[in-house]
């Protein structure tokens, strides 16, 4: 089963403010740099998902680029498009009370919840992320009322934190050695002990769990505290810093393997816990490709890698500073106004991240099931960018071109906003 990358369920990230920069189709008011990097991680979740495997020569390098990246850049910009949606909202008309603040975030989410284990019923092929994607956005309610300065340091805890607590608690639960990676479905929740069990991969043995994919919405969250990129400055600090980051969290990790002989031990390691792996080109690599949600618990070392899907401090922040890097990078080119059309088609389709997510899947339980092909990444990535573009000019007067899938979220959460 192919690992899939986190559908951009950020369902609306409209500012209600002037944004300076250029905007999708019927204006509403979203920042067009973010949209643009959600659109490039729908084509790299496309890739992960019917691309070819990832291999490192030629063309091969931007799938292995998409590999790991896409679910956590979608899942750091849920947790930048919150701060932008809470940012743009009308303080007169925010909800008070709990019932009246937490009601439309509940409804949101358990249809998130169901809709997700409705469609990994269907097996597409892939790991269906969006129950997780619900967790996620509950557990964020609380974080979205502390300081700037609280959530950022809270943010930065997360990054070492939640890996480690994923590292110490898979032996409790029976996973010091075996793989994780389950996802929730529907028939899960048929026996007595289901729901227990459900409960359990979505906060820490699933594929995406919340120990370890919790950090990237509470680092989008802070970014966006920290950082208004409408500013050209700070887009370029954006641009520079994640890059920065990004070459601290790999470079950490290559400097651990490669110098500091950590992949030695690893395949020490290896030969005790897993000797499986032991005949295939890289070892390391192998365990974890079969791991599915969080590094083995048979040694200290296996957090000192960054390889996709390895869910260790180095790979959190390595692809936090991508994500950073990107979002600054596409602001500034949206100021400009050629920059604005080239970014276009990937603003339109962002602006439908969650639509594009949940057709491509019900299209892989269907008549593209096992796509794996340059031509099936292709021929995804242009029907979904022309059929986005068609969707918003037919609907550009309607709410309806937010999409269909976040229209029906928003009918059922309209409470939290304006419209």
């Amino acid at each position: 089963m192919r690992r899939v990358p986190s559908a951009g369920t950020g369902t609306d990230t409209s500012t209600g403010t002037g944004t300076g920069v250029a905007a999708p189709a019927g204006g509403s008011g979203r920042l067009a740099g973010v949209d643009a990097v959600r659109g490039l991680a729908v084509l790299g979740m496309f890739a992960v998902h019917v691309g070819p495997g990832p291999e490192p020569r030629g063309a091969g390098y931007l799938l292995v680029a998409a590999d790991g990246r896409a679910p956590a850049l979608f899942t750091l910009l849920a947790g930048f498009s919150l701060v932008l949606a809470q940012r743009g909202s009308d303080p007169a008309r925010r909800p008070a009370g709990w019932a009246r603040r937490w009601r439309p975030l509940l409804i949101r989410c358990a249809l998130l919840a169901v809709l997700g284990l409705l469609l990994a019923s269907l097996w597409p092929g892939i790991l269906v992320i969006l129950a997780f994607f619900a967790v996620y956005f509950l557990a964020a309610e609380p974080f979205t009322r502390l300081s700037t300065p609280v959530l950022t340091a809270v943010a930065g805890a997360s990054v070492v934190v939640g890996p480690l607590l994923s590292f110490l608690l898979g032996p409790v639960f029976g996973y010091e050695v075996s793989g994780r990676g389950l996802v929730p479905e529907a028939g899960d929740l048929a026996s007595w002990s289901g729901p227990g069990r459900v409960l359990l991969e979505l906060l820490l043995t699933g594929a995406y769990p919340l120990a370890t994919y919790f950090p990237y919405v509470l680092v989008g969250m802070a970014l966006a505290r920290l950082c208004d990129v409408r500013v050209r400055s700070v887009a370029r600090r954006m641009a520079v810093w994640g890059t920065v980051a990004a070459v601290a969290g790999y470079g950490s990790a290559w400097l651990a393997s490669h110098v500091f002989g950590a992949r030695q031990r690893l395949l020490e390691t290896i030969a005790v816990h897993h000797p499986q792996a032991l005949s295939a080109a890289d070892p390391v690599r192998e365990v974890l490709g079969g791991q599915y949600g969080a590094v083995p618990s048979t040694s200290w070392d296996w957090l000192l890698v960054a390889d996709p899907y390895s869910q260790t401090p180095l790979e959190t922040l390595g692809n936090a500073g991508v994500g950073c890097a990107l979002v600054g990078l596409c602001a500034l080119a949206a100021r400009h106004g050629t920059g604005a059309r080239l970014l276009r088609p990937l603003t339109l389709l962002g602006a439908m991240a969650l639509s594009a997510y949940v057709v491509h899947a019900l299209v892989l339980a269907g008549p593209a099931h096992g796509a794996a092909s340059w031509s099936a990444w292709l021929a995804f990535s242009a029907a979904a960018m022309v059929l986005t573009w068609a969707w918003q000019r037919i609907w550009a007067d309607s709410p309806l071109r937010r999409g269909p899938v976040e229209h029906v979220l928003r009918l059922a959460t309209r409470g939290r906003g304006p419209a």
